[in-house]
């Protein structure tokens, strides 16, 4: 271990700190994909609605919102490095929570533990993304090089969402193999090593910015980043429409799949979303020398706006429910990766240099109430109209992305 640590001093300094912002990332990720199968297939299994299952994360997401709103400005006055422990530290007390006897999981209960979890999550990504811009070498002109920063950023957000992937199955796993209580004890003992190893190595003083923020600078004052803020809010409520309840509960219930099968196709997908993000700057022209800019943003919205209802035309049409659903997720998950790492580069890049996690903290509470209003109607539109109308929600959602990407701010390559 010290041997390792000896290895890490040795690093350019903005290399090892990324990698120590990474690491930290990546371990929580993990938990949080893990807890979420977890609590879907557990809670479904006791015999829980798709819209009860659905109330279950009703507090993650709306706490995501509060969080990244505040969650910024407490990051510009504390350091980044504060507000990254105080979410690795708030999700193994969620996790913790979960640990008590089975009697005790009410849903009032159980929405409480995942509050805490969503807390932790967002102060975890935004301190994360955050970061980066802080680390970045300038260029000749005194800002974070274009590429090297886009690059750096779709490699963090990518391997996350790989990662969470992997949590999914990893949920399934060790549901299967050590029950609910052993599975969350195994992942809130890990976690706890993890912030100890953060604590240790991370700069004190990442990301805290030298004049102090008033509350009102909580709301962005950038075009840019209300109109990215917008269309983000729309996409990823587009993708949680149908992914988070719909989609398990469909496999499971009408498909007839089990516990580690549904696990495994949700952890496949997301691995392959992951990898397909770290690409994005191979896969939008990066090494012609352009970053992306509201015009990418708009070409592959209006790319994925189609594909949910596709999907959901194929279904009425009663083609194989299996292949549909399965290959469309996959050509969904690849298009969609490419929109969410466009997304993330832009926020970092519209972000002010000084307090640049408070115009991230304001992006990312549009992407928590998107994922809100996403899950919410996951529940209610599949109960009540079946996986096909998520679809279509889906895609109208997508639409409205595409047309606030409209006005995002253009650059003239050469």
């Amino acid at each position: 271990m010290n041997a390792r640590l000896s290895k890490l001093a040795e690093l350019p300094r903005e290399v090892a700190q990324y990698l120590v912002v990474t690491v930290s990332y990546w371990a929580f990720t993990l938990t949080d994909g893990a807890l979420r199968m977890l609590v879907v297939l557990y809670f479904h299994g006791l015999g829980y609605s798709p819209l009860e299952v659905a109330m279950l994360f009703l507090l993650y997401e709306f706490f995501g919102v509060v969080t990244n709103l505040v969650g910024g400005w407490l990051a510009a006055s504390v350091g980044l490095n504060i507000t990254m422990h105080i979410g690795l530290g708030l999700q193994v007390l969620a996790l913790g929570m979960l640990l008590v006897d089975a009697s005790w999981l009410s849903v009032a209960y159980v929405m409480v533990a995942q509050a805490l979890s969503g807390i932790a999550k967002d102060l975890n990504k935004m301190s994360a993304k955050s970061s980066i811009k802080m680390l970045i070498p300038s260029g000749a002109d005194g800002h974070p090089q274009s590429e090297k920063l886009y690059r750096w950023v779709a490699l963090l957000t990518g391997s996350k969402n790989s990662l969470k992937g992997v949590g999914f199955f990893l949920g399934a796993l060790l549901m299967a193999w050590l029950g609910f209580r052993g599975a969350i004890a195994v992942m809130a003992a890990g976690l706890l090593g993890v912030l100890v190893f953060s604590v240790a190595l991370l700069d004190r003083e990442l990301g805290k910015a030298r004049f102090k923020p008033r509350f009102r600078d909580l709301f962005s004052k950038s075009a840019a980043v209300n109109k990215l803020s917008a269309a983000r809010f729309f996409l990823f409520g587009a993708r949680d429409v149908w992914f988070v309840v719909a989609l398990p509960v469909f496999l499971q219930s009408q498909l007839g799949w089990s516990h580690v099968s549904v696990g495994a196709m949700l952890a496949g997908w997301i691995i392959v979303y992951g990898l397909v993000q770290a690409q994005a700057p191979a896969l939008t022209g990066i090494r012609s020398g352009n970053a992306p800019d509201g015009k990418t943003a708009l070409e592959w919205a209006l790319l994925l706006s189609g594909l949910p209802l596709t999907i959901a035309v194929a279904m009425w049409l009663q083609w194989s429910p299996e292949v549909v659903v399965v290959a469309g997720l996959l050509v969904f998950g690849v298009v969609f990766a490419i929109n969410s790492a466009v997304h993330s580069y832009l926020i970092v890049a519209y972000a002010k240099e000084e307090g640049v996690s408070l115009d991230v903290g304001f992006y990312y509470m549009a992407n928590a109430a998107g994922r809100l209003v996403g899950t919410l109607l996951s529940g209610v539109v599949y109960q009540v109209w079946g996986l096909e109308a998520c679809l279509l929600v889906s895609s109208l959602m997508v639409g409205l992305a595409a047309a606030c990407s409209l006005a995002l701010p253009r650059i003239e390559h050469a």
